[in-house]
């Protein structure tokens, strides 16, 4: 191809060149992206009204009080475990097998006022030194009892599992509100620009119902919302920039505006926005380097993968996002969400049909990896600093849902979740459920007031915390406000 004398080929020849004919070729378009992603092309020294001084919204922010953690792990159960064969025992139904009772409940199939009972399959056994009532489903979490606070009284505003979810992980049961890894990040910020402030692991078999709304900034800024990475493979997708720019390539753009900014704006003194603008870039960069690194297990001890369960064909997946989960808050990822269970129907603990199969699967694809975590936190000196969270959007009913079969409905009503680490008493059981377990009668709770703790727990005042959208202060835990669960608080 004949070249225009007029226009000669600098490319290649220096840093300078190069960056100047990438600004009018197809790698410009990248590198638009690159500059556009902060404000740079727009006003480098102000917010996008204008007047503000413009400030990175990850940046870490001091935290409203003294914390007692600085990381959570929620351990999230899709389909909604039944508290009543978990961790909830319920003598006095054994001998009541197929028994018709009265009893009040509101599931998938509406509201009942009557139903055949359905005997717990599995038994129970006290453990620790609290004496804590456990079922066979969990041998191996049940020996770490004594660092848990299981909290009997749990009750949601809707037995549905999509209005549900949203519910457990926004606060609200309509789509468009800011999760808590969204809002935690907001109030926090992140101490490892270096990777995701907040990170959701998917079960294999599939994402939830409703799926990315349950882990949407909503009406907040994209920066809040979560990264879904990958416990196999590529880690984080789509990280690299899009337009082309191999990592050299972003490398030579890195360095050459770092030249041009020495070179061309200190000696005028406005430099310091554009050198803030190439550190944010910089730690894009960086990013693509430290994510591979913080999912590399080979770099775990055989010991640790064991306590795991990481070679077990069956507990191995889940095993896998539990071990990754510790890695990421060693590296300051304030919180991570992982998701037992996919798709819909058995793939997950939505348990209609078989409960014994249903349950049978699932506990044991995550006793042994859910007690690794807390005794390699613990053994690490880390507990006392990352709040383990453990339940799903509700509970199943002590009522089969169908004629025939063990399968049980939703259930809102009453169900259990528990927490563990980062300031929360061990050994503890809060609120109860009435002798069938179909509805929480003492000391009853609302989803709000774990989002309070949660909140309380990483130093964040829950009805302080807020962000105004449509002429109110909003809260995670609603404009009326929500307390933590002092009782379970150490």
């Amino acid at each position: 191809m004949a070249t225009n004398p007029s226009r000669p080929n600098f490319c290649g020849r220096t840093r300078r060149e190069f960056l100047w004919q990438a600004g009018g070729g197809f790698t410009g378009v990248a590198l638009s992206a690159l500059l556009g992603q902060d404000g740079f092309l727009a006003r480098q020294s102000v917010a996008a009204d204008g007047v503000t001084e413009w400030r990175n919204p990850l940046a870490a922010k001091p935290p409203h009080f003294a914390p007692k953690a600085k990381n959570v792990i929620f351990l999230y159960m899709y389909g909604g475990p039944s508290h009543i064969d978990t961790f909830d025992r319920k003598p006095k139904m054994t001998g009541m097998d197929n028994k018709t009772v009265s009893v009040k409940t509101f599931g998938r199939g509406g509201h009942r006022n009557q139903g055949r009972i359905v005997e717990p399959r599995w038994k129970f056994k006290q453990y620790g030194e609290c004496g804590k009532w456990v079922s066979d489903l969990f041998p191996h979490l049940a020996t770490c009892v004594d660092d848990i606070a299981f909290v009997h009284s749990m009750t949601a505003d809707s037995p549905i599992h999509g209005s549900a979810m949203l519910m457990m992980n926004s606060g609200k049961i309509l789509s468009g509100s800011p999760c808590m890894g969204s809002w935690i990040n907001y109030g926090l910020g992140t101490v490892n620009e270096n990777l995701p402030g907040f990170v959701v692991m998917l079960d294999p078999r599939g994402g939830p119902i409703s799926g990315a709304k349950n882990w949407s900034s909503g009406y907040m800024p994209a920066t809040y919302q979560a990264t879904v990475m990958r416990s196999s493979g590529t880690p984080i997708l789509d990280l690299a920039p899009s337009g082309g720019l191999t990592r050299p390539m972003q490398r030579r753009l890195l360095d050459a505006l770092r030249d041009y900014n020495e070179e061309h704006l200190a000696s005028r003194g406005d430099n310091h926005d554009l050198a803030a603008r190439i550190a944010s870039y910089e730690l894009a960069y960086k990013m693509q380097s430290a994510a591979p690194e913080a999912v590399d297990l080979s770099q775990e001890t055989a010991q640790t993968k064991a306590l795991y369960g990481l070679d077990d064909p069956t507990a191995g997946p889940f095993a896998r996002q539990c071990l990754l989960a510790r890695r990421l808050v060693e590296r300051g990822v304030r919180f991570v969400q992982l998701y037992s269970g996919g798709n819909h129907n058995d793939a997950n603990w939505d348990a209609h049909g078989d409960l014994k199969a249903n349950h049978d699967l699932h506990a044991a694809e995550t006793d042994q990896p859910i007690a690794g975590l807390l005794k390699d936190l613990k053994d690490r000196g880390m507990l006392d600093e990352t709040l383990i969270v453990w339940g799903g959007e509700f509970g199943r009913q002590p009522t089969a849902e169908y004629a025939k079969g063990t399968g049980r409905d939703h259930n809102a009503y009453g169900f259990t979740m528990w927490l563990a680490g980062g300031g929360i008493k061990g050994g503890v059981s809060y609120g109860k459920t009435d002798e069938l377990g179909a509805a929480a009668v003492e000391n009853r709770l609302h989803v709000r007031n774990l989002h309070a703790t949660i909140l309380q727990q990483m130093g964040l005042d829950p009805n302080a915390l807020s962000y105004f959208h449509n002429g109110l202060d909003q809260k995670l835990v609603g404009v009326e406000g929500a307390d933590p669960i002092h009782e379970i608080i150490a």
